[in-house]
């Protein structure tokens, strides 16, 4: 049996990926500040150990015999409004727990083969003002450079300390995630709210594009990263098939065969009530999965319809 250590797996996408690990057998640590709470059924088996990356405090003991490491962790980048004091909160989270990975397996003995790690699309910039491609048109691809702005400049950050991992001989393999559609949370709930009062709330103009992706296929992504000894380096973690921020909200409410009004709210509201955050909200990120597609992984869900239809069935 082979044993995988999860930072971050108390989250949305953790509990996605560690029952999906379960299942296909594997013995699960993660790595957690609150190694007494207790776990969802069906995930009660797991294994939690303590660190907390800020003091640079680990249970490297954990590392001695584990197979495989799966670094989720970091502060939920929409949880708050960027005040100065969340933004050095989002920014440190990723790149302290980044460093006492590397630190952890460099300094113990262990048998880690590989090292799967998030970052995300808020690695690039706006599609529509930003594109940073020079001659080339296209959705970006993970040779583009990150954005001069605040994601940008900590995905890279973020990216740039799980790197010495593969100076000390794991493979490394960076999955950049989109927004991640889920019947259990995340960013879907923010536009079903809405939604209960038959209003489809649309952003800004609406025409800004999301990559997205299931979190089925997140899940599958990250095992398949894991088990393929052929997957290095940086991929994007998005679907195949982009949508506006309008037909997301339009083909959600039909999914769930709700009487709806299209309601636009103004970007200058969402600047008030998200400040600097809602660049994020109203950029236009058009990522590219050809690279992930191109390794051999087969979404289940390649389509916005597949998978709000799916969440739908859920509840």
């Amino acid at each position: 049996m082979s044993k995988v250590i999860i930072t971050g797996g108390t989250g949305l996408i953790g509990h996605a990926i560690i029952k999906k690990l379960i299942a296909k057998g594997y013995e699960v640590v993660v790595l957690t500040r609150n190694p007494s709470q207790k776990f969802p059924p069906g995930l009660s088996n797991v294994i939690l150990a303590k660190w907390i990356p800020s003091s640079g405090m680990i249970d490297h003991a954990v590392f001695e015999k584990a197979d495989y490491v799966i670094h989720l962790a970091g502060a939920g980048v929409a949880d708050k409004k960027w005040t100065a004091k969340r933004k050095k909160e989002i920014r440190d989270s990723r790149v302290q727990s980044s460093g006492l990975i590397v630190e952890t397996l460099r300094k113990y003995s262990n048998n880690v083969k590989a090292v799967i790690s998030a970052s995300a699309i808020g690695w690039y910039g706006d599609a529509d003002h930003t594109h940073l491609h020079g001659s080339r048109s296209g959705p970006f691809i993970e040779t583009d450079p990150p954005a001069n702005d605040f994601l940008g400049a900590t995905c890279k950050a973020w990216e740039e300390n799980i790197l010495p991992v593969t100076e000390i001989g794991k493979r490394l393999v960076i999955l950049r995630i989109g927004i991640v559609l889920s019947p259990d949370g995340g960013a879907l709930k923010e536009f079903i709210n809405p939604l209960r009062f038959g209003i489809a709330a649309i952003l800004g103009t609406g025409r800004q594009i999301i990559s997205w992706i299931d979190i089925d296929d997140l899940a599958n992504m990250y095992i398949a990263a894991l088990e393929d000894e052929n997957m290095q380096g940086v991929y994007n973690a998005v679907a195949p098939e982009p949508v506006s921020n309008k037909e997301l909200v339009i083909q959600l409410a039909r999914s769930r065969k709700r009487f709806y009004i299209p309601f636009k709210v103004p970007a200058f509201i969402l600047k008030i009530l998200f400040g600097e955050m809602s660049v994020e909200i109203l950029k236009s990120a058009d990522v590219s999965s050809r690279k992930i597609e191109e390794a051999g992984f087969k979404f289940k869900y390649p389509t916005i319809q597949d998978s709000l239809n799916k969440i739908a069935g859920k509840g």
